[in-house]
């Protein structure tokens, strides 16, 4: 491991960025100042986050430390989870193959597509009506 004992990434997935801060620890995740079980309601949101962890074998090494704002929580936790790859990276550069393998360090492009002049909606056109 590096000298440094705080490890950042950051995180980005449709309008979500994630600030994510690692610290050498016992696998405790918060996020905006909560813990991650009051977080994400959600079983599947709080797989996700825990992903990189699981591809690296480093689940309950490090503390994480979230800052994340936009979008809606699939979109943050997919935010976080982007972060903590690039984070643990920054750790140790030998889990880049296995975060890489696994797609976590690819930043999903998928953005909400925007309203065009003429249209009801992105693509949505007028009803059409003959007379």
């Amino acid at each position: 491991m590096a000298k440094s004992t705080r490890f950042y990434g950051t995180g980005r997935r449709k309008s979500s960025i994630a600030r994510v801060y690692l610290v050498p620890g016992t696998g405790k995740i918060t996020i905006n100042k909560k813990d991650m079980e009051d977080y994400f309601g959600l079983n599947t949101l709080k797989v996700i986050v825990q992903q990189p962890f699981a591809a690296t074998g480093t689940t309950g090494k490090f503390d994480v430390l979230v800052n994340v704002h936009g979008g809606g929580f699939t979109g943050q936790a997919g935010a976080i989870r982007h972060g903590i790859s690039r984070a643990l990276i920054q750790a140790d550069a030998d889990y880049r193959p296995a975060l890489k393998k696994a797609g976590f360090l690819t930043r999903d492009p998928r953005m909400k597509e925007r309203k065009k002049y003429g249209l009801k909606a992105a693509r949505r056109a007028p009803q059409f009506s003959k007379r």
